[in-house]
């Protein structure tokens, strides 16, 4: 049985993938000094092949232990979001650059290396990306991403994926991404106010993140070495896009106003060719996943600011 390593396990996305990866049959620690509460942790104790070590991930002798017992890594530790980066511009240079340096320093050419970077680092495109366009990151976020995904593909077995917008329920749900942001809104206060409409994104379900890891998993001698960007040919929207379909599900009233901008300036399109040509598909859509947002939001106490990594 492969015993795969979670870094930042306890997050958006890694909460979603522990499940998934149980469900496949693979052992999982995760690694995570629970920023954000461990209660979400809670029902993967009863799996025998689910473990956890409470560590921060520049705790080099704690995290070098825990490497040294995993055939997989998958790297999701980081300071994630603009506006968190930018509170504290030396912790993420030490979480997203400086830690990714050390953790790479731990590993040995015969295990596999998985990480997961961000659509950020492109910054401001003419044209489609694809993962030979030119990285201009513009935000500290995007900075420290782009810097660790360089040091992560020093190896030669390592995996990049360079994500969409993720969106879509998770067992630690995120406020401030995109499509959840303006289905709260929609929900909790009957109106959105949106600036930026034409801008173009790219978006990708928490889970189909989650999937994609399994498939590098069980590719891995077709895929290593190489970065690629993951989502979907089909959801590049314009956010005015993503509002109208808000709009049609819950009635709310939409306001487009040009009061701030996108500090990363993601306003691109995004070719997902490369690892569709491999067989990789998503298979939540956008529509899909407002419903289930809507669905979530009816029940939760969304005052709880345990759902935020950045105020909204």
């Amino acid at each position: 049985m492969k015993k795969i390593l979670i870094t930042g396990g306890a997050g958006y996305i890694g909460t979603t993938l522990i499940p998934t990866l149980l469900y496949h049959g693979y052992q999982v620690t995760v690694y995570d000094n629970l920023m954000y509460n461990g209660d979400i942790l809670i029902p993967y104790f009863r799996n025998p092949n689910f473990s956890f070590i409470k560590g921060d991930i520049l705790e080099t002798k704690k995290l070098q232990k825990a490497v040294s017992q995993s055939d997989i890594i998958i790297h999701l530790a980081a300071i994630v979001g603009y506006d968190a980066c930018n509170r504290n511009v030396e912790m993420a240079e030490m979480i997203n650059t400086t830690a990714t340096r050390q953790l790479i320093d731990m590993v040995s050419n015969d295990q596999l290396l998985l990480f997961g970077s961000t659509g950020s680092n492109y910054g401001i495109v003419d044209g489609i990306c694809t993962e030979e366009t030119p990285l201009n990151p513009l935000s500290i976020y995007a900075k420290t991403k782009a810097d660790a995904e360089r040091i992560f593909m020093e190896k030669p077995n390592a995996i990049a994926y360079r994500f969409a917008t993720a969106f879509g329920a998770a067992p630690r749900l995120r406020l401030d991404l995109l499509i959840n942001e303006l289905a709260y809104l929609a929900v909790s206060q009957k109106y959105i106010l949106v600036y930026q409409p034409e801008f173009m994104r790219t978006f990708i379900h928490v889970q189909d993140i989650a999937n994609c890891f399994i498939f590098a998993i069980k590719n891995y001698n077709s895929m290593v070495g190489n970065i690629y960007n993951v989502g979907s040919n089909d959801m590049n929207f314009t956010k005015r896009d993503i509002c109208e379909k808000i709009k049609e599900k819950t009635n709310c009233i939409v306001y487009y106003n040009d009061f701030d901008s996108d500090k990363d300036h993601r306003n691109y399109e995004v070719s997902y060719d490369k690892i569709s040509s491999l067989g990789y598909k998503t298979t939540i859509s956008i529509d899909d996943g407002i419903d289930e947002l809507i669905k979530v939001y009816e029940v939760l106490n969304l005052k709880n600011k345990k759902y935020v990594n950045a105020g909204i």
